[in-house]
């Protein structure tokens, strides 16, 4: 890679916010800046992360949610500016690093369990040192 071009990754890294970290198989609401005309408004978008790509500054991830019946994903770039913030509804346990299984399940066959050390996250340190939930 060429000088220049870690320059500019560089440059558009450090305009980006950092995320907080998530993973595939997590339940987010991204909420994203969008453009209507010469007005800006912020629009949430909660589902399930079934896709991270890496790239630097190129790097994405995909959301997948079901409105009204209709599966609808939306690629969201990693270091995107238009990214407001990031929220962490619920962590998935999955044993895959992509999920595009979830687009041929319907209903409940389409949920993923949730990890169990999403609680452990969770769990409080006691005075003497044991954990506590």
């Amino acid at each position: 890679m060429s000088s220049t071009v870690r320059q500019i990754d560089a440059l558009q890294r450090a305009q980006a916010r950092e995320l907080p970290p998530y993973r595939v198989g997590d339940t987010v609401s991204v909420h994203y800046r969008i453009r209507e005309g010469d007005k800006e408004r912020v629009q949430v978008f909660k589902g399930v992360v079934i896709r991270k790509k890496n790239g630097g500054a190129g790097a994405s991830f995909t959301v997948r949610k079901v409105s009204y019946g209709v599966g609808v994903e939306r690629i969201f770039p990693q270091h995107s500016p238009r990214i407001e913030k990031l929220e962490i509804a619920a962590r998935g346990h999955v044993r895959r690093a992509k999920l595009y299984y979830l687009r041929d399940l319907r209903g409940r066959k389409s949920r993923l369990r949730e990890s169990r050390r999403h609680g452990a996250e969770r769990a409080v340190r006691s005075h003497r040192g044991k954990q506590s939930k």
